[in-house]
């Protein structure tokens, strides 16, 4: 097989129409776009989503819901997670800056420590937020968690 042997499956290709080539050709005149209007024009462009005069689709459907414009997201990091991380650095005292180098949290994300999982290491957690329960299971195991900003 060469380059120049190559070809469409069958089927698959097929002529384009040929607009604008005298009346015999069926396609002559006005070339398919009707007669007269704005459509018929060359250059004519409509707004994204303008549907001819009819009521848009984006204003038919009813609007539902709430965004609470002062919500706060949180990436979640596991006590699990945290554990493995001291041991594979070896470091007891854990801040947002390993967490990120970890590949746990992104650089502007916020950070929440949640409770999954079981910790054995004593360990001191610098983070955004803390659920209670991981708090319980940090403490537990006689580390301590700091919330920045307190």
């Amino acid at each position: 097989m060469k380059l120049n042997n190559l070809k469409p499956a069958e089927g698959h290709t097929h002529n384009t129409k040929r607009l604008g080539r005298g009346q015999g050709s069926g396609r002559g005149g006005t070339s398919t776009r009707g007669t007269k209007g704005a459509q018929a024009r060359a250059g004519y462009e409509h707004k994204i989503g303008f549907e001819g005069g009819q009521m848009p689709i984006q204003r038919r459907l009813p609007k539902f819901g709430f965004k609470n414009p002062t919500r706060v997201e949180y990436k979640a990091v596991n006590v699990a997670a945290l554990a493995a991380l001291s041991e594979k650095i070896g470091k007891t005292e854990i801040g947002l800056e390993d967490i990120k180098l970890a590949g746990l949290a992104q650089s502007r994300e916020l950070v929440k420590v949640l409770g999954n999982g079981d910790i054995n290491v004593a360990i001191t957690v610098t983070a955004d937020a803390f659920s209670a329960s991981a708090v319980s299971k940090i403490e537990a195991a006689g580390g301590k968690a700091n919330v920045i900003g307190e």
